[in-house]
């Protein structure tokens, strides 16, 4: 005769993914949930689960306590899905030489450049980093119609240091002296005049990422040199489409990291513009609308939390459910009972008893549970760790 005990115990699949999703980008966060029958979970003493005349679940009394216990808390639940992301420093852009001439210094692939500083040279001649969005794209001196760009090279040179003018967009004869200062302290002519490809507007300080071109080689306006990203550690996500709702701006993230170990991560923007996955080498001629992803890019709280990691696979836990102000046990806590359901083993002392609870939403190592007349404080048996 087969009892109670000898029924195996179920244990949901971890890797099985929700109805109706796929699983090419996305991970869900996987539970285990131990659910067995609640004899084989109690020991020898153990508890038999009956079902009543009216449908509801009595329990009779145990001889023996559980392993282990742990509380029921009252908190804020929430349900996560991992998605693959990208660990790296951003979108690489490609930087054009705008001189003819033979390249005589790059910075290193992995070396960041800031305002002032020599982005490369071209003749033995630096070509220097400004800050700014406006590219030098006319020769500036003392004359030139006033423009938006003269106010750019104003506001840089001032922040390197050097003054004697006012900052607007007129070219003055006390600009064109800051200039020759600042050209002579460059090893550059100290003529005044700046010439287009004398220096590089990029927005801000940029990391070198992969060079293009090599000392010695012969370039002319338009050769590219090396790509750059930002220096900020940032995280990229090819968010399906049909999960857009996951990601907001300023929301905060969990991030799995390739040792293992989480670091916390804000939302800082989202992509509006859906982008379709690439062809399979199957043969799909193309991809369907499912297929489609909008880029999410995260940046970590704790940059340092990712060393030196470049270009590594993470995975980003967006919040996908929660739950506040609602009563939890651990997952581990979950009984299977003989008529269906699931149910904990509270713990009063040195007496216990089963009782049926209703599930709600898993988060973490926990799960929400309502019924049975469960309160904060009480305790639950759980496997011993």
């Amino acid at each position: 005769m087969t009892t109670e005990t000898d029924r195996e115990a179920r244990v949901a699949s971890p890797d099985t993914p929700p109805p109706g999703r796929g699983t090419s980008r996305r991970r869900r966060r996987r539970w285990l949930v131990v659910v067995v029958v609640a004899g084989a979970a109690l020991g020898t003493g153990g508890w038999y689960v009956l079902r009543g005349s009216d449908g509801s679940d009595s329990t009779s009394a145990s001889s023996g306590l559980p392993s282990a216990t742990a509380t029921v808390t009252r908190q804020e639940l929430r349900e996560t899905q991992q998605v693959d992301g990208t660990l790296g420093y951003g979108t690489a852009y490609q930087l054009v030489s705008a001189q003819k001439g033979m390249v005589t210094w790059l910075p290193a692939e992995g070396a960041t450049v800031s305002r002032g500083k020599p982005l490369y040279q071209i003749d033995n001649t630096p070509v220097p980093l400004l800050y700014g969005s406006l590219p030098l794209y006319r020769t500036l001196q003392d004359g030139v119609d006033d423009g938006a760009d003269v106010k750019e090279l104003e506001q840089n040179l001032a922040a390197l240091g050097y003054g004697g003018y006012t900052v607007d967009e007129h070219f003055s004869a006390d600009t064109a002296d800051a200039v020759k200062q600042w050209q002579s302290d460059n090893g550059r002519p100290d003529t005044g005049v700046v010439e287009v490809g004398d220096a590089v507007a990029l927005p801000a300080t940029v990391r070198i990422s992969d060079q293009k071109a090599q000392i010695g080689d012969s370039v002319a306006p338009g050769k590219p040199l090396f790509a750059y990203t930002s220096t900020t550690r940032t995280i990229t996500v090819p968010l399906d489409v049909a999960d857009q709702q996951l990601a907001k701006v300023g929301e905060k993230v969990t991030v799995e990291l390739p040792d293992g170990t989480d670091t916390a991560g804000t939302i800082s923007s989202v992509g509006t513009v859906a982008q379709a996955a690439p062809s399979s080498s199957s043969g799909t001629s193309g991809a369907t609308s499912s297929d489609a992803t909008i880029t999410v890019t995260v940046t970590l709280d704790r940059p340092s939390s990712a060393g030196t990691l470049d270009q590594a696979p993470v995975g980003v836990n967006f919040v996908s459910a929660q739950r506040k102000n609602v009563l939890t046990v651990p997952i581990a806590a979950l009984l299977a009972l003989a008529g269906g359901g699931y149910g904990v083993q509270v713990v009063d002392g040195e007496a216990t008893r089963i009782v049926a609870v209703k599930t709600g939403l898993f988060g973490d190592t926990r799960v929400e549970v309502s019924g049975g007349g469960l309160t904060v404080g009480m305790k639950v048996g759980v496997p011993k760790s």
